[in-house]
């Protein structure tokens, strides 16, 4: 990981997933753990993209007139961040992403958010597919209990393991935010 070629992905950390209409969560520390990322992300002057959900629906949370648009408060970007706007799983389709990293030589992603089985997932399987060297941080990433076509239900905990070990060596390294901090403390 070298500090000019990488970037930081914030995937959609916004007061909609606070809404208890998802249910049960795991992992109710992602949210610090990637302030924790970002803290030192920002402290070396290294690349930082947040990703926003919008929808056209004025009933959505994610609307922009609604509350659950706005990115939560222990991730706020600052002036110089980048922020793009998404209307799908995938923080590449319809966005400027691909581009702009390629533009500004990034060849390695570091990605975080919310949540794992969707647009992180998603997010994370077109990154590898588009070539670059992506890392996803499993404890900077959450899910919500989901029931199957068969109405059994799988715990947060669950969707969340099991959406990593998709991901896993095919499409990106998986590490903590601590395995990753280490690295980075190395780096200049």
């Amino acid at each position: 990981m070298e500090n000019q070629n990488t970037a930081l992905i914030i995937v959609d950390v916004q007061k909609a997933f606070d809404d208890p209409k998802w249910g049960e969560r795991n992992n109710p520390s992602a949210e610090e753990n990637i302030s924790r990322i970002l803290g030192t992300w920002r402290d070396k002057g290294w690349h930082i993209i947040h990703i926003q959900h919008t929808s056209d629906n004025p009933h959505s949370l994610f609307h922009p007139t609604n509350e659950g648009f706005r990115i939560k408060e222990v991730v706020t970007p600052i002036e110089g961040e980048i922020v793009l706007t998404k209307k799908v799983n995938s923080s590449f389709i319809g966005t400027p992403l691909e581009e702009h990293l390629r533009q500004n030589h990034i060849t390695h992603v570091v990605i975080t958010g919310l949540t794992t089985p969707h647009c992180v997932s998603t997010t994370t399987r077109m990154s590898g597919n588009l070539g670059f060297n992506t890392t996803l941080i499993s404890d900077a990433v959450a899910a919500f209990g989901l029931y199957d076509q068969h109405g059994t239900y799988h715990t947060a905990e669950t969707i969340h393991e099991i959406s990593l070990a998709t991901l896993h060596h095919e499409f990106a390294t998986i590490l903590t935010t601590d395995e990753l901090l280490d690295i980075m403390n190395g780096i200049s």
